[in-house]
């Protein structure tokens, strides 16, 4: 099958921040594109550090996840230990240290199993989904208002997890399905 290419992304003609809070600026685009055609888009800006998901396997083959609030739901959700990528640090280094902060666990074998990007039409903003084995305890002090809940779940039983009412982060799922491709391909 062969696919059409677009040529060159269209020329930005303008860039303005129309709002901007204490963790967002969006950002107004006026943007001509290859047929001449102009329109407005908006995004927020990214802060160009990305950020991590943690899929952690202990020794006895239980999934740790942790359930923890969601202020755009205003919820609790079940999903994989995530965070943001600090200043200096790899995505492996991101990933242990998120790792201490919210199950308790580092790991000595991390292995990256995909870059996604997060609603790339409005935000620029990518997630390095890792995978994290041989698991040992070590605790750091989280940025967390309130302790998270480790939950552990059977990794032979992830078809059932989908299944949850609670798990639904489109980022969790993405990660539960990689992880069961990793798994069955036998890659180590």
């Amino acid at each position: 099958m062969t696919q059409k290419k677009h040529p060159v992304p269209p020329q930005i003609l303008s860039n303005n921040v129309v709002a901007k809070s204490r963790l967002f600026t969006v950002e107004s685009l006026a943007l001509k594109f290859s047929n001449d055609e102009q329109r407005q888009y908006e995004r927020i800006r990214g802060g160009g550090r990305g950020a991590v998901m943690i899929v952690p396997i202990t020794s006895d083959n239980q999934l740790l996840l942790v359930r923890e609030y969601c202020a755009g739901t205003n919820d609790y959700q079940l999903g994989f230990p995530k965070g943001l990528i600090d200043p200096g640090e790899t995505p492996e280094q991101a990933a242990n240290r998120e790792l201490k902060e919210e199950v308790g666990f580092g790991a000595e074998k991390l292995i990256a199993l995909k870059t996604l990007s997060m609603a790339p039409s409005y935000f620029n903003a990518t997630m390095h989904i890792l995978f994290a084995e041989q698991l040992y305890p070590d605790h750091l002090e989280g940025d967390e208002p309130e302790e998270l809940v480790v939950v552990k779940w059977p990794v032979a039983d992830w078809p059932t997890l989908l299944e949850q009412a609670d798990f639904t982060e489109a980022r969790s799922v993405a990660a539960l399905l990689l992880l069961n491709k990793h798994l069955e391909s036998g890659d180590k």
